[in-house]
């Protein structure tokens, strides 16, 4: 496997690892019982609180997609972001949901690289809201978890290994940065960074678009909170809501980061320890997660529908484009077939050139190239006329005692050459050669 590879599944691999962790360090025991918990009225709540989430996102969406001049109906958003939060739930990494929706929004528009820039500017909205009310919350009602947290944080540098650790990333970052100032290319980057500036000032921070970004954000914010608290009471707990604040911003701060499986991983680390470092019970913060992680994906099952609806219009879509593409190669033949003129088709019947069958059987024999017929009887009148022929004895027709006019019998063949033959023979008595019977045509069915 690349390093390349290795990057790419980092996310996955880091949430697998945690999770195996709380398994082996607290048992199967809190999981499952997270699962039994959960009953059908926990789950319809959960499944209204998502819609109210869902619907406040993808409001914000359009906001951001509109200051950006990128048409985004509230309808397809809300189905659109119903298809991520699904895809999110359900596949590594917990954000190739929303690059679905990205991409998908950019083709819609005509401009892929802007549609990714308003999701992304959408979804940063979002977390910047989440760190100013989370910081705002946790200076408000000081938790247990956030002074050990503090605690450890001044801990960390006192150690030997820590504060070299820290004063070789300093110096990477600066060396970094003076590398890339003196680079010719280091002005692309400039102007790069001022273009996405100027395009984040654009959709977030306008008139038009501000006071709606800050109240969708709030007001998911508001959602996921106020799930994370029923996902507490369905775990079990008594906590007061003061004292489980402060514990849901930093469980929804761990949710942040892309580093989990389907959204598991991180949440359950960070939810286990701050319980544990609230005296709660480290046994009991992991209940909580499982259990918010099962409301949160009952939440977005509802993703279903748009993307079997998609899926669905994608088998339409191709079987549309190949009856097309037959219907268009049937009409190519047809019309090569008539753009050849009807005196080239040699070799081969045409259908309007054969005779029907019944008239045929009726004793009617024509050939099968019109014009061949045309040219036979001509050519034959003139050689004729210039040329009389002797008949071979194979092929001359019968003649009766006292040079009566010959006659054929019924089923015998008359070739052409025969019955020039047979012309200047009666010709020297004076009569007309006669055919009696009824031919018949070799390749007929008669």
């Amino acid at each position: 496997m690349t390093g390349r590879a290795i990057r790419s599944r980092l996310g996955t691999l880091a949430g697998a690892g945690i999770l195996v962790l709380l398994l082996w360090r607290m048992g199967s025991g809190a999981f499952l019982d997270g699962l039994r918990r959960i009953d059908g009225t926990s789950l319809l709540a959960a499944v209204g609180l998502g819609l109210l989430t869902t619907v406040f996102s993808a409001w914000r969406w359009c906001l951001v997609a509109r200051a950006l001049n990128i048409r985004l109906p509230l309808r397809r958003a809300v189905a659109d972001y119903y298809r991520a939060l699904f895809l999110n739930a359900v596949l590594p990494g917990g954000v190739l949901g929303d690059v679905h929706r990205a991409v998908r929004h950019g083709q819609h528009a005509g401009d892929i690289g802007r549609g990714v820039r308003a999701v992304f500017l959408e979804r940063t909205a979002g977390q910047v809201v989440l760190i100013a009310v989370g910081a705002v919350v946790l200076l408000a009602e000081p938790s247990p978890a956030l002074a050990e947290a503090g605690h450890l944080a001044h801990r960390l540098p006192a150690t030997p290994g820590a504060a070299l650790a820290s004063a070789a990333v300093c110096a990477l970052v600066a060396a970094a940065a003076v590398r890339l100032r003196g680079r010719p290319g280091a002005s692309r980057w400039r102007r790069a960074a001022r273009a996405a500036l100027a395009e984040a000032r654009a959709g977030l921070l306008t008139r038009r678009s501000l006071p709606g970004v800050l109240i969708s954000s709030v007001a998911v914010l508001a959602g996921h909170l106020a799930t994370f608290l029923l996902a507490a009471r369905v775990a079990g707990s008594s906590a007061p809501m003061a004292q489980l604040m402060p514990l849901a911003v930093l469980a929804l701060l761990a949710m942040g980061l892309p580093l989990n499986v389907g959204g598991w991983g991180p949440r359950e680390g960070v939810t286990a320890w701050a319980f544990g470092a609230a005296g709660l019970g480290a046994a009991q913060g992991l209940t909580v997660a499982v259990v918010y992680g099962v409301l949160a994906f009952a939440a977005g099952l509802p993703g279903i529908g748009p993307l079997a609806g998609q899926w669905f219009a994608g088998l339409r879509r191709s079987q549309i484009d190949v009856e097309e593409r037959v219907l268009s190669e049937g009409g190519a033949s047809h019309r090569r077939t008539q753009s050849v003129p009807h005196h080239l088709r040699t070799g081969e019947a045409q259908p309007g050139d054969t005779v029907a069958e019944q008239d045929r059987c009726h004793g009617d024999v024509e050939p099968v190239q019109r014009p061949l017929m045309e040219k036979t009887r001509h050519g034959y009148a003139a050689a004729l006329d210039q040329h009389p022929a002797q008949a071979t004895a194979r092929e001359r027709p019968q003649q009766r005692p006292g040079g009566e006019r010959p006659v054929v019998r019924q089923d015998q063949y008359v070739h052409a050459a025969a019955a020039a033959d047979a012309v200047p023979e009666a010709v020297g008595n004076d009569r007309q050669p006669t055919l009696t019977g009824s031919a018949h045509h070799p390749q007929s069915g008669c």
